[in-house]
């Protein structure tokens, strides 16, 4: 562990130029045009690693170098001989619990250290954080970075207060994630849902166009409804991108800002075969997960701003009400430690992208394996993220579940189950081993379950998901707050429901606080629940009763 951070702390050879993007957010990147846009995106051509070498400038000296200031600092901190009447109440690691020391190294609990004055304060930074944050806001091509240390929801939820005040509209998507419907109860906005285009052979919805957000405008418009902002996930969970940049072009006139869920794509600048990001197609506030595909510890996210619209001192004072007044320097060097890594090697990601281009192709021509790709849907999506392979094996009669559950006994986890299908994440250490192994176990599904399924029939009914199909009547944030009585689920449906119940992963929500539940709603729910999904934001985690309003 020390060498480890010794090595994320030591200066490295300069990156080469196509890596630095410029922070003028308002200034075209010359990098769009190596983005692949899967013959949707506008008239932009597509120019040559080389050419984008020779177009994009030298980064600035405060990059350059690709030092990681708050490891560095963090390490000479722990490295101090000192008596510590501080906190936290392990005193660096010398009352450290040996169960989870002799787990995880006593150094780990040594640089576990508070808000001490060389180490900055994360509300109003002033040294090694805000440096740390300078540097990760010019490789990602943002005006200002935040470092987050209550994940991607927080930044969510913190976009959402700095944009819209109570009674507001906000124009979101259905399948928005679990912490867009928190940060509604937080803040008071109403929410304007857009119903993304659905598959139901895949049980996946994909993104929303910019045409959908234009009719929601106008109809908000037309009813005399103030609209604080528009947030659209992109990309989804399963890769799917959104026209983000033809979504901007129909908010910009109307001085409504445009905030995106990029959790899933907080890899999409440091590659040319990945979609354009969300600030460089002219975000007002992008959210990333950068512990996914990136490197940093579970938890630690960024959250990255243009210039225009947004109040960024409003965005920091909601952070400070919404994060931790006691953040982990563990989380934090560990976002300054992934950005030193990217900024250290503009290859990064060339080795992960081919394996899982090839690995799709491999699993494609296998009989009765299906892979998910942006033919799927109707819509004219601009992308979908090279790096997540979706599969379904229903034509050999499995569910999701089934074929999971298969995998996993010869040893293969994979990111998100559902009904139909299962997600792979590729990233920076995915091997050829395990992508190799990934092909083998499902050739050995297609061997075994093709001919055993010519005469069998699924035992599953599966149900169409109730996104496009339900009713509001309330607010969530209303229906968060009043008295509620608790109902046989079987017996709820035309009740509003007064909790917000969402299988997860993916965190996708099938019913919110507010709407009334429907037939299609309790039938989805009672078909996860009964083949054993993971239900989050119940007060019955077996779901066998729901919270409604009870007034």
């Amino acid at each position: 562990q020390q060498q480890q951070l010794d090595n994320a702390s030591s200066s490295s050879p300069p990156l080469p130029a196509r890596a630095y993007l410029s922070t003028d957010v308002l200034q075209e990147s010359p990098r769009r045009h190596a983005i692949a846009r899967c013959d949707t995106s506008r008239s932009t051509p597509r120019i040559s690693e080389t050419e984008t070498e020779a177009t994009l400038a030298q980064p600035s000296a405060a990059v350059q170098g690709g030092t990681a200031p708050l490891v560095q600092a963090l390490k000479s901190t722990a490295a101090q001989d000192v008596s510590c009447f501080h906190f936290p109440g392990h005193n660096r690691g010398k009352a450290a619990p040996s169960l989870l020391s002799n787990l995880i190294g006593a150094e780990t609990f040594s640089h576990d250290l508070p808000e001490l004055p060389e180490l900055d304060d994360l509300f109003y930074p002033k040294g090694v954080i805000l440096d740390a944050q300078n540097r990760a806001a010019e490789l990602f091509g943002s005006s200002k970075t935040w470092f987050l240390i209550n994940g991607s929801t927080c930044g969510i939820q913190a976009a959402v207060m700095a944009t819209c005040s109570p009674g507001d509209y906000i124009i979101i998507p259905r399948n928005c994630h679990i912490s867009v419907i928190s940060a509604l109860v937080l803040s008071g906005a109403v929410p304007k849902y857009i119903v993304p285009e659905y598959n139901s052979a895949w049980d996946i919805a994909g993104g929303v166009t910019p045409s959908q957000v234009d009719k929601a405008l106008k109809e908000l418009e037309k009813d005399g409804k103030k609209v604080g902002a528009v947030l659209v996930t992109s990309p989804t969970y399963h890769g799917i991108c959104s026209d983000v940049q033809g979504i901007v072009d129909v908010c910009r006139p109307l001085h409504i800002p445009v905030i995106v869920d990029e959790a899933h794509g907080a890899h999409f600048r440091f590659h040319h075969s990945f979609p354009s990001t969300a600030i460089e197609q002219g975000a007002d506030l992008a959210v990333q997960s950068t512990h996914k595909v990136l490197s940093s510890l579970t938890q630690s996210s960024m959250l990255h701003m243009a210039r225009g619209l947004v109040d960024a001192d409003k965005v920091s004072q909601c952070l400070q009400l919404l994060q931790s007044s006691s953040p982990s320097y563990l989380l934090l060097s560990s976002l300054d430690a992934a950005r030193a890594q990217l900024s250290e090697n503009s290859k990064s990601f060339d080795e992960p992208v081919a394996m899982a281009l090839e690995t799709k192709d491999q699993l494609m021509v296998i009989p009765g394996l299906s892979v998910l790709d942006l033919s799927c849907f109707a819509s004219d999506f601009p992308a979908i993220d090279p790096l997540r392979v979706t599969l379904s094996a229903s034509d050999l009669h499995l569910s999701g579940y089934e074929a999971d559950d298969i995998l996993e006994e010869h040893q293969i986890v994979s990111e998100l189950v559902g009904t139909q299908a299962v997600t792979f994440a590729v990233n920076l250490g995915t091997s050829r081993q395990d992508v190799q192994k990934l092909v083998q176990c499902a050739k050995h599904l297609s061997d075994k379950y093709m001919s055993a399924n010519e005469s069998r029939f699924s035992k599953h009914n599966y149900v169409r998901s109730p996104l496009d199909k339900f009713s509001v009547k309330l607010s969530p944030r209303e229906a968060f707050f009043t008295k509620k009585r608790r109902v046989c689920i079987e017996d709820s449906l035309g009740e509003i429901c007064g909790e917000l119940i969402c299988p997860y992963p993916p965190g996708i929500p099938v019913l919110i606080p507010g709407e009334v539940v429907t037939q299609d709603s309790l039938s989805y729910l009672i078909n996860v629940r009964d083949q054993g999904m993971t239900i989050s934001g119940a007060a019955d985690g077996e779901l066998n009763s729901i919270m409604y309003e009870g007034r």
